[in-house]
């Protein structure tokens, strides 16, 4: 998506209905800088804004997004060029987050292993240990859960006989066997039970 092209159009538009930057954002009830930066492309309007925006510059969601009046015969294609361009960010962003899950997973064990042995070589036996080592494993555990909502969010669970995909809840990936991010799941579509492996896509 081009954010330049897309500021241009809206530029284009906007002055085709000779209204300034600071009418436009009024009848948006926002602030002309807001308008200013979209048609500059350094950002897009909020999803909330999109729809009354298109309204005002008689334009279609479509056209905004793809920064160009489109002809009718075209319309369906760059209707889906747009929706692969969106699932494409969806994966990338997706991927994105499940390298940092790992991330945050792996360090937070080495911090924790670290924390642990260092207190049991400075403090030896007693409470403070004690203290450190609850505390420690607290956090671990935390951040241990958040993985596994960022893991179960993202992506879906694929079953190895009908290879359908599926996302079960929180509670259900919680409690099911696993190895790595591979979970002894139930599928919905062919009620079997497998080692359901993670897909991003």
């Amino acid at each position: 998506m081009d954010l330049i092209k897309i500021g241009r159009f809206i530029a284009d538009c906007r002055k085709e209905k000779e209204i300034t930057q600071e009418q436009l954002a009024e009848k948006l009830y926002i602030t002309d800088r807001a308008v200013s930066k979209w048609e500059r492309g350094l950002s897009l309007p909020d999803a909330d804004k999109m729809l009354e925006l298109c309204n005002i510059l008689d334009v279609s969601v479509n056209e905004l997004l793809n920064g160009e009046k489109i002809m009718q015969e075209d319309y369906e294609r760059k209707t889906e060029e747009l929706l692969v361009e969106f699932t494409k960010k969806d994966e990338e962003k997706d991927k994105q987050l499940f390298t940092n899950m790992w991330v945050l997973l792996i360090s937070t064990f080495i911090f924790y292993i670290t924390i642990l042995i260092l207190g049991a070589i400075t403090l030896g036996e007693g409470i403070p240990f004690g203290i450190i080592t609850v505390v420690s494993t607290i956090i671990f555990v935390c951040v241990g859960f958040y993985a596994l909502k960022i893991e179960v969010d993202i992506g879906y669970y694929e079953c190895r006989k009908c290879y359908h995909k599926f996302k079960p809840s929180y509670l259900t990936a919680l409690i099911a066997p696993h190895a790595h991010t591979t979970r002894y799941l139930k599928c919905p579509e062919c009620g079997k039970r497998t080692m359901a492996k993670k897909v991003l896509k």
